[in-house]
């Protein structure tokens, strides 16, 4: 049973659930977590997080798939992703089944959150790890706090799918060797000045280039970047300093295993993109937001796709995992994890 929601007008924010799970690390070692209906932290003014913005999340979803099964997608991606993370900022690593047992619970306790099949909302589910005693000299945290949340979403692109006007950036995402491959805070708090200015000026994102040499496309504030050549293979930019993204790598093996297109990942030269049919954003809100036009200080490049829809290879691309995430279209083996 549905909560009474109207699910056709939800818009992507936040929407206070029943019950979220808390893990508490102290003495060196996770306690058993638990379920609690508590939304709030309390911690000190000197906490860690607050003090050195030690802290790392994740973004994955819940559905209701066409046979009325409540699933996730590939959340032990997810588990291992944060475990990378938390050991690149010297956090203790949550342990990989304890991180999907955590999340099929709070999917279970808030069962009724879940949206329908077929009204275009999902359940989004927020875990997120963070330093939590008091830290005055720059170090690590001694305790930590894991907790997942997660919050009921509608469709990323309400009223449709509009291709995006994005602009290569003169600021840096990363720097080499730097933070840039694992999903920690304080990234993205560095892409918010840049994308606040990209909006005031007319674009939707931002396109990051690598920071040593300034030449190769990596990716966006939060997204990573798919192309598909003229020639209908699709290409990836390849960076030590990318984040994996879960979606953007099952995109790469559906338009493999399920399309058959010859896929590659590569790094991709700023000089290349008049080149590229079709641009699109990936990631775990909207799947794949498709681009129309990139603008390198004032020229501007159109694909051929154009700004009216997405593009037909980034289409069926979207189609296909869509599909395969809501029950449409069989899954490869352990693509889908069954809560209830």
């Amino acid at each position: 049973m549905s909560k009474n929601i109207d699910w056709a007008n939800l818009g992507f924010g936040y929407v206070p659930t029943d019950a979220r799970y808390v893990s508490w690390y102290k003495d060196g070692k996770w306690d058993d977590g638990t379920l609690t209906s508590d939304a709030s932290i309390t911690m000190s003014e000197c906490a860690c997080v607050l003090q050195y913005a030690q802290t790392v999340f994740e973004g994955l979803k819940a559905y209701t798939t066409a046979d009325g099964r409540i699933v996730t997608f590939r959340p032990d991606l997810n588990a291992e992703r944060m475990i990378d993370s938390a050991n690149r900022l010297k956090m203790p690593a949550f342990p990989k089944e304890r991180f999907i047992d955590a999340i099929k619970q709070v999917v279970a306790a808030n069962k009724e959150f879940v949206p329908p099949y077929g009204s275009g909302a999902t359940l989004y589910i927020r875990p997120f790890m963070f330093g939590y005693d008091s830290i005055i000299g720059v170090k690590p945290a001694n305790e930590y706090q894991f907790r997942a949340f997660c919050t009921p979403v509608g469709p990323y692109f309400k009223g449709g799918v509009r291709p995006l006007t994005v602009r290569i950036s003169d600021y840096d995402r990363a720097a080499p060797n730097g933070t840039g491959h694992i999903k920690a805070g304080l990234n993205y708090a560095m892409s918010l000045y840049a994308i606040v200015d990209a909006h005031e000026k007319g674009f939707d994102e931002n396109f990051y280039l690598d920071p040593a040499t300034r030449t190769k496309i990596e990716e966006t504030g939060g997204a990573n970047i798919l192309f598909v050549t003229k020639d209908g293979k699709v290409v990836t930019p390849k960076s030590s300093s990318i984040l994996p993204s879960i979606t953007r790598r099952s995109l790469l093996q559906v338009a493999k295993d399920y399309l058959g297109l010859e896929v590659e990942e590569r790094e991709i030269y700023v000089e290349e993109l008049s080149e590229m049919a079709e641009c699109g954003l990936c990631g775990t809100a909207a799947v794949i937001s498709p681009v129309g036009k990139i603008v390198d200080h004032g020229k501007e490049i159109c694909l051929p796709s154009g700004m009216n829809e997405m593009g037909p290879i980034t289409k069926k691309l979207y189609e296909t995992l869509t599909g395969i995430q809501m029950g449409t279209i069989p899954a490869p083996e352990g693509w889908i994890v069954e809560v209830c």
